[in-house]
């Protein structure tokens, strides 16, 4: 019963924290660290929910999905001159790569407490330097990315593999950086979520087949029930935040939650 209780705690933190730039992984691996919800089985299930409160970007996006989709099948990329499927792929391709090759370090070393404190106060650091720095915006929707901006971001994606760092918080920032607005950085930072969410809970689960036994695959299955309810809830409000809000805020707010939780749980 009580990880049963566990995977609906954190099952709802990963569908409030998802489209905040403040690492859902991060607050699922403290959170989890709290609740005493740790080992391999653990591990797997922090990634497999988080595919849950990204399915709340499908149903809120399905009509871009379904035009990506529909250029993608009639070979149309570029004769629209609006973001499709080649922007899409150049942006998950890097982490990708980078994730296939050090996906056993990275769930070996940093997944604690320790590691992700560390990637709350760098990314927020990086969060500020992104906000601050003056770029000329070139890009002021998703449709004006370019290629290269579009594998810049994918570049910066790969920040996000050390947990703590926060996927949304680095594309953001790599999009400011390179030339993008806020709501367009934000908007193709939630719409290839859905494709690298998926691609990586399907390669973990296959990776952690062993530990999908009935008990394992009851959890993951409230826990992402739970993620996903809760995302659909507060998806709209929370992505209008993160289009206004400047990225300051959330970076104070990480820096806040690293000091506190260094203090009085470390």
């Amino acid at each position: 019963m009580y990880d049963i209780i566990s995977a609906i705690i954190l099952g709802i933190v990963e569908g409030l924290t998802e489209f905040l730039p403040v690492s859902s992984t991060g607050h699922l691996i403290l959170v989890g660290d709290l609740l005493g919800f740790e080992g391999d089985t653990a591990t797997t299930f922090k990634i497999v929910i988080q595919l849950g409160a990204v399915l709340a970007v499908l149903v809120l996006y399905w009509k871009r999905y379904m035009s990506i989709l529909k250029d993608l099948l009639t070979f149309n990329f570029r004769a629209s001159n609006k973001l499709n499927a080649i922007h899409m792929g150049i942006a998950m391709v890097p982490a990708l790569i980078i994730y296939l090759i050090f996906k056993d370090y990275i769930k070996q070393y940093l997944f604690g407490p320790g590691p992700v404190l560390i990637g709350l106060i760098i990314g927020g650091i990086l969060m500020i330097i992104a906000a601050r720095v003056k770029r000329k915006v070139t890009a002021e929707n998703t449709d004006d990315i370019t290629y290269k901006q579009a594998l810049g971001i994918g570049l910066f994606q790969c920040f996000a593999l050390w947990p703590g760092f926060s996927r949304s918080g680095s594309t953001i920032s790599g999009g400011l950086l390179l030339g993008t607005s806020q709501k367009a950085a934000a908007d193709f930072t939630f719409i290839i979520a859905v494709p690298v969410m998926f691609g990586a809970t399907i390669l973990d689960m296959y990776d952690s087949r062993e530990l999908l036994t009935g008990d394992a695959l009851m959890l993951f299955l409230i826990g992402f029930i739970a993620a996903f309810v809760v995302a659909m809830l507060a998806v709209v409000t929370f992505l209008n935040l993160i289009k206004r809000l400047k990225l300051e805020w959330f970076a104070f707010y990480r820096f806040a939650v690293a000091v506190i939780f260094f203090i009085f749980v470390m």
